[in-house]
């Protein structure tokens, strides 16, 4: 193959392949237990599939309307209008994504442009920082404050100029596992009553919450769902993140200018899944019944580990857990987190790369969404370290 002889001027100069890629490279290359990448190692519902296989066999297999198909786009708006009583016109104001990732790369690229400031909120999932900054903007980070990853809504208060654009929130948050309350939502809808400020809400595991907790959605929040696209994924809610399947919603105004971009980095996305998908969430159960589902798989890998040296903070939401190494080793998180998969064979993500400073608290992520079986390895590994 020849080489390029031309000169490059790379867009992204500091970007490295994701820290998820890493370590489930090398969890397969030291036959490691992958507990880094947020994926499940159980089946996916039988009907699900036969859904699917049905629509293909039905002749869905060729392009879906750009937006998605209506009739998945009014089963989505009948959904969101039963949980949180807000009503979204499937016409205009609900769109079927690749997944929740092309959604978010799609709001920050239909709205922010040169010197555009954004808030994100650190330990921030990774794909927010970059996309800014292909559009010309500059993330604003604002750290959680230990130990219970809150936010300060002062220093958000005085991070906001005229340069701000856009305020990007994730609850459930992933990594912490942490959860947004009704008042912090209401602190935000105060913060930017009155501005051009947009919001993006990251709720892709507004099913995977524990304890009774209420998930907080901005759909909830009229000061709020008015200047906000909330992203939601299928992959999470029905453990099929392989498929790449997600929605998102806002007012029409917003998301004409979404569906502007969206059509032409994706114009639209599987056919027959859409159709599945349209049957399988008129099911509330198959949806509803996950809180209960993967609350039992916390607190299962949670009394496994009681007794290892990781300090630990029950997740509030998501199918992470954060375990902290402070107890047992000085050194910095990635290089115990290969070491783990080299030497203990069990894999995880340091937090410090969801940091933009890459701070380093000692902290580990680990994914539950696994069987009890592997689970029960993990914490034979984890109990011995």
């Amino acid at each position: 193959m020849p080489t390029f002889s031309g000169q490059i001027t790379s867009k992204l100069p500091h970007a490295v392949t994701s820290i998820f890629a890493k370590m489930s490279g090398l969890a397969n290359k030291e036959n490691a237990l992958n507990l880094s990448q947020g994926f499940p190692n159980f089946p996916v519902s039988k009907e699900l599939i036969d859904l699917v296989s049905k629509a293909m066999h039905n002749g869905f297999n060729q392009y879906a309307p750009m937006p998605g198909i209506i009739n998945l786009r009014e089963a989505i708006a009948d959904k969101v209008n039963s949980l949180y009583g807000a009503q979204y016109n499937p016409e205009t104001e609900v769109t079927i994504t690749a997944g929740a990732t092309q959604a978010i790369y799609t709001i920050i690229s239909a709205f922010i442009q040169k010197d555009d400031e954004v808030i994100i909120f650190a330990p921030a999932y990774d794909c927010y920082d970059p996309t800014v900054k292909l559009c010309g903007g500059k993330t604003i980070e604002i750290e959680l404050e230990a130990p219970k990853f809150e936010v300060n809504w002062n220093k958000v208060k005085a991070s906001i100029n005229d340069k701000t654009k856009m305020i990007i929130i994730n609850t459930p948050h992933n990594p912490s596992g942490t959860v947004l309350s009704q008042k912090d939502m209401e602190a935000l809808e105060a913060l930017v009553k009155e501005t051009n400020i947009i919001i993006l809400s990251d709720e892709v595991y507004e099913h995977i919450i524990f304890d009774k907790i209420k998930h907080q959605s901005a759909a909830l929040f009229n000061g709020l769902a008015e200047r906000t696209f909330i992203v939601a994924s299928f992959g999470k809610t029905f453990h099929t993140t392989g498929w790449k399947m997600g929605y998102c919603l806002a007012p029409a105004e917003l998301m004409l200018e979404f569906r502007k971009i969206h059509q032409f980095n994706v114009f639209s996305v599987n056919h027959p899944i859409q159709q599945a998908l349209t049957t399988y969430i008129k099911t509330p159960d198959n949806y509803l019944q996950l809180p209960d589902f993967y609350q039992a798989k916390r607190d299962f890998f949670l009394n496994a580990i009681k007794d290892s040296r990781f300090s630990i903070i029950p997740s509030k939401g998501t199918y992470f857990q954060l375990l902290g190494y402070e107890n047992i080793s000085n050194e910095n998180d990635v290089d115990f987190a290969v070491r783990l998969t080299k030497e203990n064979k069990i894999a995880s993500i340091p937090i410090s790369v969801f940091y933009n400073n890459k701070i380093d608290k000692k902290v580990l992520r680990f994914c539950f969404s696994k069987n009890e079986d592997t689970l029960l390895k993990a914490a034979e590994i984890l109990n011995k370290i």
